[in-house]
């Protein structure tokens, strides 16, 4: 934990200069009239003054969120933005107005928004304003004073869903109810200081998303179930499992500590030995044989407290499956409560007599065509006759010239021709082609091979 009254300061050297507006190094005359005062009213001169808040308003929301601290105060925001020996003299009238917007708030009133018994819990951390403060609001008084601290509201927000995740993806989230102890050291990489961890808690409890409770003088935190589910207060069967789960937290660290005793009794039997004092080294291996007898009574109730957090977890899960099971009838007879069985028979006849009707209509337009064609088959068919008969009273077509080299194959036995049939096949040959022809001799060279 943190000690108490620990601040989150500014930087002593003020706002990084990358991190400032351009005219910050440039412009002169643009940076003296910033750093002036503003008018009593934004009546006198509206444009000065909408342009000086234009800069600073947004300037003094962006340090507050690179420091990471939702807590800042006038006196931290005049050491930040310090320029060349100069304070803005204007920043306080900034504050009201971001204060009278609601983007800022005073820590005081906050914590007076949220319905929380446990604020004092942190000693010398929420102390009571000092009571100028005090009569300064019972006045009317609106000024900001330097060390009053205000509270970025958009940037708590952003804390308080940081914190609420962290616990969500960390192991301590197996159950609901968890050690204020335990919280802040999960928390404190996003938390840079007590006072801002307990700020992030009670935006957590004014969104009902936690519930903090003091049991045997230890705090506990009792997280929602979800991100959009509100927190249920603590009952008898959270305090119960939280007892179990610090039992065996201390279960474990019992057996850890007597495990390292009985290593000690092991080694300074081993010494004694070594330095020939047998007695010695016998008492410390009865002292391990104790340690280990413990060892094993306490792994026995450590089962046995293990075994019941595992039932209560497996019950956990099955009421969640359950209260799944039970949405999901709800919906399933939400979905159907339109839908009986005789609708559901009379739309599949109505389905059956509409294909029906379809066929029919499919086989009626078939139909219609099948005749047509009919009666085109019936001229093609005449059509084609024409044709055949004028095929045949026309002449044969001419054939082309015999090939004069034999195309049957060797392989193929011939029958035996004569000379004298050899001859008159030859004077046929020369007479209808009407050309030259070889002579008989050569004729019958060709021939001879396949004779």
């Amino acid at each position: 934990m943190w000690s108490p009254g620990q601040e989150s300061e500014a930087p002593a050297g003020g706002e990084p200069a990358g991190l400032l507006p351009p005219e910050w190094e440039e412009d002169e005359e643009r940076m003296s009239f910033l750093f002036s005062a503003f008018k009593r009213s934004r009546e006198v001169n509206s444009t000065d003054w909408d342009s000086k808040m234009g800069f600073w308003a947004p300037l003094v929301l962006s340090h507050s969120r690179r420091q990471g601290a939702v807590r800042l105060r006038l006196r931290d925001l005049q050491e930040a933005f310090q320029r060349k020996g100069s304070v803005p003299l204007g920043l306080a009238t900034v504050l009201q107005d971001l204060l009278r917007r609601g983007e800022l708030q005073r820590e005081s009133d906050f914590m007076a928004s949220v319905d929380s018994s446990w604020i004092s819990w942190g000693v010398g951390v929420f102390l009571l304003k000092p009571l100028k403060w005090t009569l300064s609001n019972v006045l009317g008084d609106n000024k900001v004073p330097a060390e009053e601290v205000l509270v970025a509201v958009e940037l708590l927000k952003e804390k308080a869903e940081d914190v609420y995740r962290l616990y969500q993806n960390s192991p301590i989230s197996s159950h609901p109810v968890v050690a204020l102890s335990e919280l802040s050291t999960l928390c404190a990489s996003s938390c840079p200081d007590e006072r801002t961890f307990y700020l992030v808690l009670l935006q957590l409890q004014k969104e009902k998303r936690v519930t903090v409770l003091e049991q045997n003088g230890e705090k506990i935190v009792k997280f929602a179930r979800g991100l959009h589910a509100k927190v249920s207060p603590v009952n008898d069967v959270d305090v119960g499992v939280y007892q179990l789960m610090q039992s065996e937290r201390l279960l474990s660290r019992k057996v850890e500590s007597l495990s390292q005793e009985s290593e000690r009794c092991k080694e300074d039997a081993r010494q004694a030995c070594r330095a020939g004092k047998k007695q010695l080294a016998l008492r410390h291996l009865k002292s391990k044989q104790r340690t280990e007898k413990r060892i094993e009574a306490l792994h026995a109730k450590l089962d046995t407290v293990q075994g019941i957090l595992d039932r209560i977890y497996a019950s956990q899960t099955d009421q969640m499956v359950f209260n799944a099971y039970q949405a999901g009838v709800g919906a399933l007879k939400l979905s159907m409560k339109d839908i009986t069985v005789e609708k559901a028979e009379s739309l599949v006849d109505q389905i059956q007599e509409l294909c029906d009707t379809q066929d029919e209509v499919s086989q009626t337009l078939a139909g219609m065509g099948m005749n047509g064609l009919d009666s085109d088959s019936e001229e093609l068919e005449k059509e084609l006759d024409i044709l055949l008969q004028d095929t045949t009273t026309k002449e044969p077509l001419d054939l082309p010239d015999t090939p004069h080299k034999p195309f049957f194959s060797t392989n193929v036995p011939n029958p035996s021709i004569s000379d004298a049939e050899l001859e008159a096949e030859l004077e046929k040959l020369s007479l209808s082609e009407g050309g030259l022809l070889p002579s008989y001799e050569s004729s019958k060279r060709q021939l001879e091979p396949t004779l």
